[in-house]
């Protein structure tokens, strides 16, 4: 009998042993952070709120009571580290991740099987947008990420997708800049061209107005890549039949002008070249008539002395002279 509570006994021991002491030791990798709890409570920073850090200057006064979370102490990588029986360890990977903003994760169904997401623009077009999303976890708002909602990347694209919807819906065109030289467009004012020429504006107006996600979810979003916004097939072939004739008119003016400028350049370079020409012409008879302004300064027949030495030389380079009697 004594044997058999001995033999249960170091059963017991080597039971709990593997249970839960050789167990307890972890590690945390590089691209992940890990969070602690006691009895299932996350191990604090003191008091400190997510309000309270840097990321509540993202938030309204609003949002700051609704999405008040606490500082959880963070575990960085390395390791082994030990753990008790009641204590619980969460790892997160803080490795940016990539995926199609269309997807659903509730509905794979949904926007075409995850292909394009639909939405409408301010002139009522149903257009298809296709892109992506670059995401990672927040980790100065670990516990919005584990513990505040349950799956938050669903509230992310949620969140993306009402606020890119609204701004498709609203998105006008920058008016062009007549002080530069800009010029109106006959496109302009058509929502899908003024989209399509304004992508890198959409997104950086998406990344600002989602720069709130990591103190609301804990999740930051790194970039959205929207890439194509395609309207249905008999609104794109208008659309294509608008911007050749736009192109070609485009075309022609360019053309128009750069004659135009040619001309401008050769009349002003044969201005000069009539120019240059008059004043060389000019410019013997300015010198010869100061010259025979001093002589006449000089005296009375220094005026006469000049005239006869000039005929005197062209008359040892004439072969033939004929003068007049008097």
């Amino acid at each position: 009998m004594a044997a058999a509570l001995v033999g249960m006994f170091v059963g017991f021991v080597a039971w709990f042993i593997l249970r839960y002491i050789l167990t307890s030791f972890y590690t945390v990798d590089q691209n992940e952070r890990a969070v602690k709890t006691i009895f299932g409570r996350a191990e604090r920073v003191g008091d400190a709120m997510t309000a309270d850090s840097p990321l509540g200057e993202t938030l309204t006064e609003e949002h700051k009571q609704r999405y008040n979370y606490p500082q959880v102490r963070v575990i960085q990588p390395g390791g082994p580290y030990f753990k008790w029986p009641w204590e619980k360890v969460y790892k997160v990977s803080i490795a940016t991740q990539t995926i199609n903003m269309a997807i659903d994760s509730e509905d794979p169904r949904a926007n075409m099987g995850g292909t394009i997401l639909e939405a409408v623009t301010k002139d009522q077009l149903n257009t298809g947008l296709t892109g992506q999303i670059r995401y990672r976890a927040a980790e100065n708002n670990l516990y919005a990420y584990l513990f505040g909602v349950k799956r938050p990347i669903l509230h992310v694209m949620g969140y993306f997708v009402s606020v890119l919807r609204e701004r498709i819906a609203s998105f006008e065109a920058p008016q062009p800049d007549a002080a530069r030289g800009e010029e109106m467009s006959i496109v302009t004012g058509v929502s899908i061209n003024d989209l399509r020429k304004n992508l890198r504006d959409l997104n950086e107006h998406m990344e600002r107005e989602c720069a709130s996600s990591a103190a609301r979810y804990g999740i930051i979003l790194d970039a959205s890549l929207i890439t194509g916004i395609d309207p249905p097939p008999d609104v794109e072939s208008a659309l294509a039949a608008i911007n050749t004739a736009h192109n070609q008119i485009s075309s022609d003016i360019s053309l128009a002008q750069a004659s135009a400028d040619q001309k401008i350049v050769q009349s002003r370079r044969a201005v000069e070249i009539e120019t240059l020409n008059a004043q060389a012409e000019v410019e013997p008879l300015t010198a010869l008539a100061d010259q025979l302004y001093t002589l006449q300064r000089s005296g009375p027949d220094a005026l006469q002395a000049y005239l006869r030495n000039v005929r005197l030389r062209l008359y040892t380079h004439a072969q033939q002279i004929i003068r007049e009697v008097r």
